[in-house]
């Protein structure tokens, strides 16, 4: 058995789960649209975008969780090539590993916009959407080291190695404050892999060996709030903890004074924008303007909350 004889077995066995329409119309074309884990609030609201904006555009949309694997989102990848979806609309979950499965929908003739997240290596992607993931980590930095002119001790939790948006948030810290480091001093720095119960731990193992930091970077908001779960546990509510997406939970941590600040980068826009181009060119080969579209991230703060895409879901 080949891989595509295989592939077109493991569908039918439900082995790959792909959320599909039952009946796909004969005039209505079919996207896919995948995210690298719906275990995290971002990529929920991330996918819920694109079926929104599917639906506006009067598209089928097939809907793909990679579940934090490169193989489950490659299989995904790989089932709807043999669905012969019209599109893909994807996060990479990896930049390199999700690059064969990618190359394979171009070389099929299936257009392919990423969102969020890149994705190294492939000529032809048809566009790319995201936040300047970088400006967005520069921003972050800045306002950490506006809230202590005088200089400041500092944790870095960085996001998941390999993922596009962590690497580039990562280097935007590193802009601003390397420069600076005789003054702002990151006296512990790790990985917590994007996620809340791994930044507890993480922090409270900084937290043992370093003692209270005056603040903590964070690359997403849900190891800022794991941070601020460590750091409330040892009755360390002044130090200033930033956090990147601007999740609802975190917004109300905003406002109520738990979190400094987090990053807006908008990822609604992103996704509508995303399935708007991969439309177009499916239905009438129509050729984006721009083949990189990215968004500026602001840091959201008590004054500028009403800036944030998702306040109307907080309470």
């Amino acid at each position: 058995m080949n891989r595509r004889e295989f592939l077109m077995t493991s569908v039918a066995a439900g082995a790959m789960v792909l959320a599909a329409p039952s009946v796909f119309a004969e005039d209505k074309l079919t996207i896919l649209g995948s995210v690298p884990n719906l275990g995290f609030p971002f990529f929920v609201h991330m996918l819920n975008e694109i079926k929104a904006e599917a639906q506006a555009q009067g598209v089928n949309l097939t809907e793909s969780d990679g579940q934090n694997s490169a193989t489950k989102q490659t299989a995904d990848i790989e089932a709807a090539l043999v669905q012969k979806v019209n599109a893909i609309v994807i996060s990479p979950l990896d930049v390199n590993a999700l690059a064969p499965a990618i190359e394979e929908a171009v070389k099929a003739g299936v257009p392919v916009v990423t969102i969020d997240r890149r994705v190294d290596g492939v000529q032809g992607i048809l566009a790319h959407v995201g936040a300047d993931n970088v400006k967005g980590g520069e921003a972050e930095a800045s306002a950490m080291v506006a809230a202590f002119p005088n200089g400041a001790k500092l944790f870095h939790l960085q996001g998941q190695p390999g993922a596009g948006p962590a690497i580039d948030r990562n280097k935007g810290v590193h802009n601003v404050l390397d420069p600076l480091k005789d003054k702002y001093q990151i006296i512990f720095e790790q990985t917590a892999n994007f996620a809340r119960a791994e930044a507890l731990s993480v922090t409270e193992a900084g937290l043992a060996a370093n003692g209270k930091p005056d603040a903590i970077i964070c690359a997403n908001d849900d190891m800022a709030l794991g941070a601020l779960e460590a750091c409330a546990a040892r009755n360390f509510t002044d130090v200033k903890i930033y956090g990147f997406d601007a999740l609802p939970e975190a917004l109300v941590a905003v406002r109520d004074g738990k979190l400094a600040g987090t990053v807006e980068q908008f990822p609604g826009q992103q996704s509508r924008t995303a399935v708007q181009i991969a439309v177009a060119y499916a239905k009438n080969k129509t050729e984006p303007k721009e083949k990189l579209v990215l968004l500026t991230p602001i840091v959201i703060g008590k004054d500028n909350l009403d800036k944030a895409e998702r306040l109307s879901e907080t309470k």
